[in-house]
């Protein structure tokens, strides 16, 4: 089974997510405190990590460098799940290490593509 970990500080966001995605065969692993995200990243050894940007320090940008700073995760898909939709977060989010950049309000169908993409 696939084991996903979800970083966002809104906990409303990681319990919908969730339950989408486990309703789609995942294994979930939701973690609202980003300063917690790479120590929990270590233990659970996920084939894929959504992201939020905007949390309190780290950021989603910096917790993406963390991540692929740290060998264990160098080939770990990194999707971004975000409410900015500017061109520059996207470039500064593909620059930190992310495969895939997802905007928030968004279809639950595009995002279990993207998924698939990366773990089919």
């Amino acid at each position: 089974m696939t084991k996903i970990m979800i970083v966002d500080d809104d906990t409303q966001v990681t319990t919908l997510l969730g339950k989408l995605l486990t309703m789609e065969g995942y294994q979930i692993t939701a973690v609202n405190d980003s300063s917690k995200a790479h120590e929990m990243a270590l233990s659970v050894k996920p084939d894929l990590f959504l992201l939020d940007l905007m949390m309190p320090d780290p950021d989603g940008f910096k917790l993406c460098r963390m991540l692929r700073a740290d060998p264990n995760f160098l080939f770990t898909p990194i999707i971004i799940v975000t409410a900015l939709d500017d061109n520059d977060s996207r470039v500064v989010a593909f620059g930190a290490g992310a495969n895939d950049f997802i905007t928030k309000p968004f279809h639950a169908s595009d995002l279990v593509d993207a998924i698939r993409k990366f773990t089919v």
